[in-house]
């Protein structure tokens, strides 16, 4: 990524989910196809151990059978999840699926959702075709630092939907160099604390114009959206 703050990487949330159903390979290629430089997407692990992208513990889709329904991933097995439909389009797939078919065309960032999948999540992003390209963050700050201990080459990123204390401190404790703030926590300050960190802004989720352009003013390494178009025409124009 860039630190030059007159050109933002865009970044993917969770695929094109204006377009196609968030979090599946539809959504994924979608967002490929509108030219993102970055892809974001959530994990859990299956009770067997399998990684599977998905946002929410309970799946937000439709069940093979009522029997399944209603129950946590780390509850289902992997041959259980198969048969699940998001929104009747798409089923969920597992992570080593994406990494496949984005194959290093953009750069992946990897959100754990779930307590100790960090090495499960690291295994997969090594055998994929472009382990040089994904990224790991989360809310779990101290997932972060555990996931940069078993895999040093993998950056990782410090989530938070409130103001840090003391951000370059949580970045040096948890060895993190990405930071994700809630859009509207990011400030001069904070860019330029990060920045004399030698870390990056990434925040999340901007979907208004005129937030991308501030944002864009204020120094943010990249932008998380939703609406990836408007985004870069906003940008784009107000070059």
């Amino acid at each position: 990524m860039t630190t030059d703050s007159r050109s933002p990487l865009l970044i993917a949330h969770r695929g094109a989910p204006r377009e196609r159903p968030e979090n599946t390979l539809p959504s994924f290629l979608r967002a490929l196809e509108l030219g993102a430089d970055g892809i974001e997407l959530d994990v859990h692990a299956s009770r067997d151990g399998v990684v599977i992208v998905h946002h929410d513990p309970v799946p937000r889709a439709t069940a093979p059978t009522p029997a399944l329904a209603g129950r946590r991933i780390d509850a289902l097995t992997f041959d259980e999840l198969q048969g699940f439909s998001v929104r009747g389009l798409a089923l969920i797939p597992t992570l080593a699926e994406v990494l496949a078919v984005v194959k290093g065309r953009a750069e992946v960032f990897v959100e754990l959702k779930a307590s100790g999948i960090e090495e499960a999540v690291i295994d997969v992003i090594r055998k994929s075709p472009a382990p040089h390209r994904c990224a790991i963050h989360s809310f779990d700050h101290d997932a972060v630092r555990r996931a940069r201990a078993l895999a040093p080459e993998l950056r990782g990123g410090l989530l938070y939907d409130r103001p840090p204390e003391d951000v370059v401190r949580a970045m040096r404790e948890h060895d993190a160099l990405d930071v994700w703030p809630q859009w509207d926590l990011v400030d001069q300050a904070l860019v330029d604390a990060v920045h004399g960190a030698g870390g990056r802004v990434i925040p999340w989720t901007v979907n208004r114009p005129e937030r991308a352009r501030a944002l864009t003013a204020l120094g943010a390494d990249a932008l998380c959206t939703d609406v990836l178009p408007e985004i870069r025409e906003a940008l784009s124009l107000a070059a």
